[in-house]
């Protein structure tokens, strides 16, 4: 199914200290793991926030939100107005482990629901989901009356939920949702990183050739 694909990049990243789409992270900018994945499943690509024309040089349309300060659920609406296609997949950007066979189970459940949202540990993910362009209307509702909570939305829409049984058998899995808030998640999931890849390393070490 074709379908449009929108990183949310607006978010103030107080926490973090710094802009997160352009922190260094396995070698690369947080953001363009982020892209590589989505790429591979959404025919077109928007850039969707504040002051997103700060990323223009990675090659895709940007867009400020269309109702400033509307948080995610701005981004949301800026998306599904802009996108070409009747569905959008919807992600964060600085979510560098999304499992792009994930992203396409996802898109392949959006007929005939206005949402597909997965839920992890009991919680529902808003910016790892697809939304159609249905939900336009509420959406633009919503953000006039203030209400700002994307989870907010669920109840007023069909919504196909994705639970973890399904996600759990993607290589992915869980590991798809992780993002990054603090500096101290991030450089401990650097340090997981070196320490899986040095054991790995040590594991398929070539064995040495045997000595007559």
């Amino acid at each position: 199914m074709a379908a449009s694909g929108a990183i949310l990049v607006g978010g103030q990243s107080r926490r973090m200290g710094a802009d997160k789409p352009l922190l260094p992270f396995r070698g690369r900018r947080m953001i363009e793991w982020v892209v590589e994945a989505l790429s591979q499943v959404a025919d077109e690509i928007l850039l969707v926030g504040r002051e997103a024309d700060r990323l223009a040089w990675l090659g895709f349309p940007t867009m400020e939100d269309l109702v400033p300060g509307g948080g995610p659920l701005a981004g949301i609406y800026t998306a599904l107005t802009a996108a070409r296609h009747p569905h959008c997949l919807i992600v964060a950007c600085d979510m560098p482990f999304l499992d792009p066979a994930l992203l396409a189970y996802l898109l392949d459940q959006a007929p005939g629901w206005d949402a597909v949202v997965p839920e992890v540990e009991g919680h529902l993910e808003p910016l790892h989901a697809v939304y159609a362009r249905s939900c336009l209307p509420v959406v633009g509702q919503m953000l006039a009356a203030g209400e700002l909570c994307p989870l907010d939305l669920y109840p007023r829409v069909r919504v196909r939920y994705v639970g973890e049984g399904e996600i759990a058998a993607f290589r992915g899995g869980r590991q798809s949702f992780i993002n990054f808030n603090t500096p101290e998640e991030l450089n401990g999931a650097v340090r997981l990183i070196v320490r899986h890849q040095t054991k790995w390393n040590a594991v398929n070490a070539p064995t040495p050739a045997a000595t007559v």
